[in-house]
């Protein structure tokens, strides 16, 4: 009733660019982390000599299982390090370690776009299982009012994705000049890897940020469809 070749046609182009960016990240990862960094530290070395000059006391470094699970947790203060980036001198763990290292320089500084994000994601994730069940509700008992404050509320999605997209990007940019100005990245052809890297992990958040607005939109032209219908 709800999911027909209308809203195939509103996330066909959002699936069809997320395939193309996991391809893009993997093909990214497998190139470079194929490649041996000339400063033959690895990724947890790395970011222990950033903490280090950042002066980041207190931020522990844990190895976590997976493949590009890296995070960094501001409430334990811990950056977590896959396998593949923990032990690897290659130019994409060494990208990734500063990435993540980028958001704990954030999180020291009081990064505003970090805190914003932070303090909504309470409300996303009740938003992204009322906000349908509310749309839903509306339109099968045709009460427009309650469809749109469900639209109201599925919009978090969109609002997330759109505030992390300055908190990534500033992530990576602190990753480059981190690893630019400590020298352990050497060369032109290093940085070029981790700026492929670094840029490829970008277009994942654009990707995402692309799928919820299309699908907001969606359930935007489905109850407005409703209301017209109602109004005729």
């Amino acid at each position: 009733m709800f999911f027909n070749t209308q809203y195939i046609m509103f996330m066909l182009p959002a699936m069809l660019l997320m395939m193309l960016v996991q391809w893009y990240v993997k093909s990214a990862y497998s190139r470079w982390s194929q490649v041996p960094t000339r400063s033959r530290v690895t990724g947890a070395e790395a970011a222990q000599r950033l903490i280090q000059a950042g002066g980041l006391y207190g931020v522990q470094i844990e190895g976590i299982a997976g493949n590009l699970t890296d995070n960094y947790d501001p409430r334990d203060k811990v950056l977590r390090l896959s396998r593949g980036v923990f032990a690897s001198n290659s130019v994409a763990a060494l990208a990734i370690a500063a990435h993540e290292l980028g958001h704990a320089m954030q999180d020291k500084e009081d990064y505003f776009p970090l805190r914003l994000r932070s303090a909504i994601v309470p409300a996303v994730s009740i938003g992204s299982y009322l906000g349908w069940i509310l749309i839903i509700i509306g339109i099968l008992i045709q009460m427009t009012q309650l469809a749109w404050l469900g639209v109201l509320v599925f919009s978090g999605g969109a609002i997330f994705a759109l505030a992390t997209l300055p908190v990534e990007l500033n992530a990576s940019a602190r990753a480059r000049r981190l690893l630019s100005e400590s020298g352990l990245i050497q060369g032109e052809d290093e940085m070029r890897g981790v700026n492929n890297v670094l840029n490829a992990a970008a277009m994942t958040y654009v990707a995402a940020l692309v799928a919820a607005v299309m699908q907001l939109l969606y359930w935007v032209t489905v109850v407005l469809g409703m209301a017209g219908r109602r109004r005729s």
